[in-house]
C-alpha cells in the first residue's frame, strides 16, 4: 500500500515551549460554558475545595480542565523540549490546582504577580515576549517556537521568530483565536484537535443580541463521520477579555468543508503552475503548500482520518493515483472549479 510522503523535521530540533496558562484556560472554559462565562462565574476567585463552594461551577470548571499532558506531547513530537515555561499567577486557586500536573512535566512555572484590576493579561503577553526574543538570541541551536495562546497580541512575536529562521507552531482553543496569529504561524493546532483530547460537550454560548439565530448546543465527538465538521472551528476572536474589540468578521457561517476545499484547489494550481497542468503531485508535497498557506488546516476536525480520505472525498475535483511508494494527485482536466 502506498504511503503519504510528508517533509519530517530533523530529529535533533530544539523546542521552546511557551504557554500564556490564563489565555487557554480561560477560552477552554469559555468554548465549554459560554462567552464571558468565565468572568461571569466568578472562576478566577472559585476555590473548589471550599466548604461553600457552588457544586455547580466546581463541576463546569471540572468539565473545562485542560489537559497539558497532551499539550506537551505534541510539543515534544517536533523535538527535544530545552525551554517549558507557562507564565501565569500561580497564588490564584484555579491556577493552582494545575501546579502538580506541570511540574511532573518539568514545566518552569513563572510567577506573574497582580498589579491590576484587570489581573495578569497583558503582563503574560509582554513577559511571554520578551522572554521569547531572549531566547532565540541567547539559545541560537533554538529550532522551533512553540506559543500555547490564541491572542493576536502574539502575531508580531511569531513574525519575529519566523525572520529569525525558527519553525513557529500556535496552539490555542477554537472560538478564541485569532486567524491573523493563525496564518502568522508556519503551523497552527486547535486544542480539540490534539491527539489525546477526549470527548468534551458544549453548554450553549450567550452571544450578542442579533437577528441572527444562534447555533445550538454542539458536541465534540472523538470519530466524527467523514461528511461532518467538527463545531468547534476557529472564529477570529481576538481576546478573552470582557472589553474585547473584534477587528474581523465572524466566520462561524462558513462551512469549513468549503473553506478546506477551496484550500485545497488553490494549492494544486500553484502546484500546477510551478509545472505542467497535467503533472502529478505528490500528496505529501500539497498538503505541506497547504499548511504554508492556512496553518490552522488540519483534515481531522473535518472528520476525516487521513489526508488521503479527505483528498479521496474530493474526487469530483481532483483525482489520486499510485506510483510505487508514493501516492499523487492533480486536479482533474474537467473539473468545475468555482472562481
Amino acid at each position: 500500500m502506498a504511503k503519504e510522503l510528508t517533509i519530517t523535521e530533523p530529529n535533533d530540533a530544539r523546542v521552546g515551549l511557551y504557554i500564556d496558562f490564563d489565555n487557554i484556560v480561560i477560552s477552554r472554559y469559555q468554548q465549554l460554558h459560554g462567552r464571558n462565562a468565565f468572568q461571569r462565574d466568578g472562576i478566577r476567585d472559585f476555590n473548589k475545595s471550599s466548604a461553600d463552594a457552588d457544586p455547580e461551577i466546581a463541576a463546569r470548571l471540572a468539565a473545562a480542565t485542560v489537559d497539558f499532558n497532551a499539550i506537551i506531547d505534541f510539543a515534544a513530537s517536533f523535538g527535544t523540549l530545552v525551554v517549558n515555561r507557562a507564565y501565569a499567577d500561580w497564588s490564584v486557586p484555579v491556577n493552582a490546582s494545575y501546579q502538580r500536573q506541570l511540574m511532573s512535566r518539568a514545566v518552569d512555572l513563572t510567577q506573574l504577580f497582580t498589579t491590576t484590576t484587570r489581573g495578569t493579561k497583558n503582563g503574560a503577553d509582554i513577559r511571554l515576549a520578551v522572554d521569547v526574543v531572549e531566547d532565540l538570541f541567547r539559545l541560537p541551536d533554538l529550532t522551533h517556537v512553540i506559543i500555547i495562546a490564541g491572542d493576536s497580541d502574539y502575531i508580531a512575536l511569531a513574525q519575529k521568530s519566523k525572520r529569525l529562521g525558527r519553525f513557529v507552531v500556535g496552539i490555542g482553543v477554537a472560538g478564541s483565536t485569532s486567524t491573523s496569529l493563525a496564518a502568522a504561524c508556519d503551523e497552527f493546532e486547535d486544542y480539540d484537535s490534539l491527539p489525546g483530547i477526549g470527548k468534551a460537550t458544549a453548554t450553549a454560548v450567550e452571544r450578542p443580541k442579533s437577528s441572527r439565530r444562534a447555533p445550538e448546543p454542539a458536541e465534540i465527538a472523538p470519530d466524527p463521520a467523514p461528511t461532518e465538521a467538527r463545531k468547534f472551528t476557529t472564529i477570529p476572536m481576538f481576546s478573552h477579555t470582557d472589553d474585547a474589540q473584534f477587528d474581523e468578521p465572524e466566520a462561524e457561517d462558513i462551512d469549513p468543508q468549503t473553506l478546506a476545499t477551496e484550500l485545497l484547489v488553490r494549492a494544486l494550481q500553484i502546484g500546477h503552475a510551478k509545472g505542467d497542468d497535467d503533472e502529478w503531485l505528490n500528496t505529501g508535497t500539497v498538503k505541506n503548500q497547504m499548511r504554508r498557506m492556512d496553518p490552522s488546516f488540519n483534515e481531522k476536525p473535518l472528520g476525516f482520518r487521513s489526508f488521503t480520505d479527505f483528498l479521496s472525498s474530493r474526487s469530483d475535483l481532483a483525482e489520486l493515483k499510485e506510483d510505487g511508494p508514493q501516492r499523487l494527485i492533480r486536479l482533474r482536466p474537467d473539473a468545475e472549479i468555482q472562481r
